[in-house]
């Protein structure tokens, strides 16, 4: 099993990281949150976690308890992938501006501050 999970654990992280390439073009703003990594990875998670309680109902403990821990693994992967996204949807917002009272300090804009 496990050289099963482990191409496609790094199929799954090849393709994610591919796949995030193209951000740089995104608009401008908050954009939403991308819930395709953290599902890829609960997915994967899952499964591991199924085929760890059939070795360990089978009385496989040693291999059940090591797809416990590669579970374990993806599962901070997952969490890893869903904090970066949450964290890229909401921005911390900009200081206020010492010279501008309560407004934010924003970058100046060299067409408006001529």
């Amino acid at each position: 099993m496990l050289l099963i999970e482990i191409p496609v654990a790094i199929l799954l992280g090849l393709l994610l990281s591919v796949r995030g390439w193209g951000r740089a073009d995104e608009q401008s703003g908050a954009p939403a949150m991308d819930w395709v990594p953290v599902l890829w990875l609960g997915g994967f998670t899952l499964g591991v976690l199924v085929v760890a309680v059939v070795f360990l109902r089978s009385a496989h403990p040693y291999a059940g308890a090591v797809h416990l821990l590669i579970a374990a693994m993806a599962l901070l992967f997952a969490i890893t992938a869903w904090h970066e996204e949450y964290e890229r949807a909401r921005p911390a917002p900009l200081p206020t501006c010492p010279t501008r009272a309560g407004t934010p300090c924003a970058p100046p804009d060299p067409v408006t501050d001529r």
